[in-house]
């Protein structure tokens, strides 16, 4: 009788953990692969629809990830757990719905190009790519945060957050300036 009201221990913490990891590093690479596809393939022309104003839409999502996100470190530097749960859970929020839009934007209207050039358009390249390049690891590591802090696991939760931190606030920043830059370099219309 004992044997039917035992806890299964079939699995342990460590399958329960690589069972995560391999669900986070295939929907990361079937993301990663769509974007690619979006971005360097089809290069968008959906046509009907005119979703020029998403770009605006999508700074102001990663201004406010970033906003969450410093309030969260300041909350966790407090104590404030509950409060830094909050912070983060909407920074995730922010940032995914900026994540759809850019998808939504660039399936209709395709990729904008900078306009400028010389060291202004030198300048953009670099901030441009340094944004793109930091940005493919955010989801996944912040997936991992998020799954250590639902496991209780708050080492393992605070040594991916040591990394996260700085460069999912890096990316949330450098989106909104890579929005000034571009939009700044298009010629305005009469």
């Amino acid at each position: 009788m004992s044997a039917l009201i035992a806890p299964d221990h079939s699995t342990s913490p460590t399958a329960h953990d690589r069972a995560f990891f391999a669900f986070t590093a295939v929907v990361s690479t079937i993301a990663l692969a769509f974007i690619a596809w979006l971005l360097l393939i089809r290069r968008g022309g959906a046509g009907g629809v005119d979703l020029r104003f998403l770009p605006a839409v999508n700074a102001g999502l990663n201004g406010t990830a970033a906003t969450l996100l410093l309030a969260g470190w300041i909350a966790v530097r407090r104590k404030n757990l509950l409060a830094h749960k909050i912070f983060m859970v909407s920074a995730f929020t922010a940032s995914a719905l900026f994540l759809v839009s850019y998808l939504t934007y660039h399936f209709v209207h395709g990729d904008t190009r900078y306009a400028g050039a010389g060291a202004w358009k030198a300048a953009y390249l670099l901030l441009l790519a340094s944004h793109v390049l930091l940005s493919m690891p955010v989801v996944p590591m912040a997936l991992v945060a998020f799954y250590f802090a639902f496991r209780r696991q708050f080492d393992r939760h605070r040594k991916v957050t040591r990394w996260l931190a700085p460069i999912w606030l890096y990316v949330s920043i450098t989106g909104v300036l890579v929005f000034v830059m571009l939009r700044g370099s298009l010629p305005t219309s009469p």
